[in-house]
């Protein structure tokens, strides 16, 4: 959360002139909801719908001919931050795609997510309105990042550190990787 994967993801997007999903935005268009309401229905009921909606767009991406080196079969997409904490949809996203992990510091997360946390279900319990409570959202991002830190560097191919980056060099950094440059020379036009 906060690391800007949506906005590198987008860049990323055009840079190879394919498609561009973020889980969460698909997530919500097919349960015609926000990820609010559904958390409102339990974590659990989340997880398990992020996890059949992944796997969904992770079939119907494999499902492109890969070896027509359509473009069509490529896309970038955006995973909620908690997405790979279940261990199922973990499993998948290593074996079927190239996972790069956007690692930023606590400190650029908290500078990104201030004034955001009623719009993130794992953050709406923390008020900004007062120093206390910038506090609270500290400690509610070291947290999740003791949480989760270690599960991201198991199933990320690649990490990138985002602190002091803008999108456009995070996005080019992405496309220097040599696993990127790989599927790019099997992709006419690019």
């Amino acid at each position: 959360m906060g690391c800007g994967k949506s906005s590198v993801g987008r860049r990323l997007s055009e840079l190879l002139c394919c498609r561009f999903a973020d889980l969460d935005a698909v997530i919500e268009e097919q349960e015609v909801c926000s990820i609010a309401e559904i958390f409102d229905r339990g974590e659990a009921e989340f997880r398990r719908i992020e996890k059949e909606t992944l796997k969904g767009i992770i079939d119907k991406t494999e499902s492109s001919d890969v070896h027509e080196a359509s473009k069509a079969g490529r896309m970038v997409l955006a995973l909620g931050g908690g997405a790979v904490m279940t261990p199922s949809s973990a499993e998948m996203v290593h074996e079927k795609t190239v996972c790069i992990y956007l690692r930023a510091s606590v400190h650029t997360l908290l500078e990104h997510l201030e004034g955001e946390a009623a719009k993130r279900p794992l953050l709406a319990t923390v008020n900004h309105s007062s120093q206390a409570d910038s506090t609270a959202l500290r400690h509610r991002i070291e947290s999740l990042m003791a949480l989760r830190s270690t599960t991201y560097e198991h199933v990320a191919h690649h990490i990138i550190d985002t602190d002091g980056k803008c999108v456009e060099e995070i996005a080019r950094e992405i496309l220097d990787l040599g696993e990127i440059k790989d599927v790019l020379q099997h992709i006419p036009g690019i």
